[in-house]
């Protein structure tokens, strides 16, 4: 069964391209567009990864991971590995990043090979 993979970015050309990508080698991918959705989402559907935008309208990709870390304690599931991805260097946001412990935090544009090891390494 092909690994799932939720994709939240609000940029519907970096959206399109992840999806384009992750699909050709073989993941189930889903893209959303804001925080909120992706909570909705994690709600209906098992994921083994999710890559967040870090900025974002109204609910930023920081507090996404927050939020969504906390339902799946609530609802006592298994936590979901995180990759976040933003074109700002901000170091608070980097350091917010660091002190979840997400997987890693890669800077827009980054090489597709590179992203590709990433998510191999993280869910095979």
């Amino acid at each position: 069964m092909a690994k799932s993979i939720l994709i939240i970015d609000d940029e519907e050309i970096v959206a399109k391209s992840l999806l384009r990508l992750l699909s050709k080698e073989g993941y189930d991918t889903t893209v959303v567009k804001s925080g909120r959705e992706a909570i909705e989402k994690v709600k209906e559907k098992d994921f083994d990864l999710i890559i967040a935008d870090v900025r974002m309208p109204e609910m930023d990709g920081i507090e996404t991971v927050k939020e969504i870390r906390s339902y799946l304690e609530r609802q006592d599931k298994k936590s979901i590995p995180e990759v976040l991805i933003t074109g700002y260097a901000d170091l608070d946001k980097y350091q917010s990043a660091m002190d979840l412990e997400v997987v890693d935090y890669l800077y827009k544009p980054f090489d597709n090979e590179e992203f590709l090891k990433i998510i191999k390494r993280t869910i095979g």
